[in-house]
């Protein structure tokens, strides 16, 4: 059996056509395409307002700036994502809460967060950064009245969860992103993720004037909008009215994220049925502790298993040319947070999860043959 990766990106003649138009135009960056990737994302999830910028961590740095993050203001968010929900809080000066996991769920646990609110004075914490794990929603209406019981803005982390909804307390299915319960929320274009662009990131929002304030954040704090300059010399001028960042994303890449964007759904529902053949293959198995299971919405960026040994199987695995991951090492436990008084037995849920954890193979292209012989080599070691 050939190389089987925990992701991979799945890139078709369309894609390489849509690249080599842009190619052949006049942009190459701060073209026609960018808009166009905006559009149609903020069409797909069913939000108001899309910006693109040039990668997932680009889009939370700017979502900290854009709600004003200070050094000295506190921000709770999981241990269990990629370092960069939490950085994020750090860049802006800001210091970070880890709220432990629901160990059913893999999501930050909604119960410690009350605790931890109810236990500071309040104003104590300026917001709340949920991540929509390994594609499984979070409930954001939830924390959406514990934020505003609290007076914290909520970032949604759904780089996971493209496409991916919760059903609200009505019965409605809430998109990921959609915007009704958060402030901003971001996405990541990276190649394992389920819309590739290379490199890239997209924030979604309702509200106006954050939108306006990430589009000018995204590009040095530039503008030559003539409604906003306080001067106008001539066509030629324009404006630093902030400190921002060249957070901009190419038409090169925009054109192939726009054009993975149309096939989004095809990719989701393949995704699905991997997780559903997981699920029957590891239920009931002894040596199974927990697995990502069938959950509606749930957008499937990883499957995930829970297992003793976990380092014998996944070495095993790389000997039968299966290269699973691990989801993440605790964000806590990280030396660089380990300076700030984080330590083992901090959040004990995510710690115990970590010791288990294993993403298996997880992508559309992902055949039929392969995924047996993922299960099959898996249950081959434990018998």
């Amino acid at each position: 059996m050939k190389a089987i990766p925990y992701g991979r990106q799945a890139i078709t003649q369309e894609d390489i056509g849509a690249v080599v138009n842009v190619l052949k135009s006049d942009y190459l960056t701060q073209g026609p395409a960018v808009s166009e990737f905006e559009i149609a994302f903020a069409k797909y999830i069913g939000v108001k307002y899309a910006i693109a910028v040039a990668n997932g961590t680009a889009a939370l740095h700017l979502c900290t700036l854009a709600l004003n993050v200070k050094p000295g203001d506190k921000v709770i968010t999981t241990p269990i994502t990629f370092a960069a929900s939490a950085n994020c809080v750090r860049y802006a000066g800001g210091e970070v809460v880890f709220a432990d996991i629901d160990p059913e769920t893999y999501l930050l646990d909604i119960k410690g967060v009350e605790k931890l609110l109810q236990s500071h004075p309040t104003g104590t914490f300026k917001g709340i950064i949920p991540v929509d794990f390994a594609g499984r929603a979070v409930d954001l209406e939830a924390f959406h009245k514990l934020a505003k019981e609290y007076d914290c803005w909520i970032i949604e982390d759904a780089c996971h969860a493209p496409g991916g909804y919760f059903s609200d307390s009505a019965g409605e299915n809430q998109i990921c992103g959609n915007g009704l319960y958060a402030d901003l929320a971001i996405f990541s274009f990276h190649p394992v993720k389920h819309i590739a662009s290379g490199e890239g990131g997209m924030i979604t929002t309702n509200n106006e004037e954050l939108y306006k304030k990430l589009l000018l954040l995204r590009t040095h704090g530039i503008t030559k909008d003539a409604n906003l300059l306080i001067q106008h010399h001539g066509g030629w001028y324009y404006e630093m009215q902030e400190l921002g960042f060249n957070y901009r994303l190419s038409d090169i890449q925009a054109a192939l994220g726009n054009s993975q964007l149309k096939r989004a759904d095809e990719g989701l529902e393949r995704r699905k049925e991997i997780a559903k053949k997981y699920n029957r293959a590891f239920e009931n198995i002894q040596f199974i502790h927990g697995q990502s299971g069938v959950v509606d919405g749930h957008a499937y960026h990883l499957y995930i298993i829970e297992v003793d040994n976990r380092l014998g199987l996944y070495n095993y695995l790389r000997e039968n040319n299966i290269f699973s991951q691990v989801h993440y090492i605790p964000v806590h436990l990280m030396p660089y947070y380990e300076q700030f008084g984080w330590k083992e037995g901090d959040c004990p849920m995510a710690e115990r999860y970590y010791e288990r954890c294993l993403s298996l193979p997880m992508f559309p292209t992902l055949t039929n043959a392969e995924q047996d012989y993922v299960i099959g080599t898996i249950k081959s070691y434990y018998e």
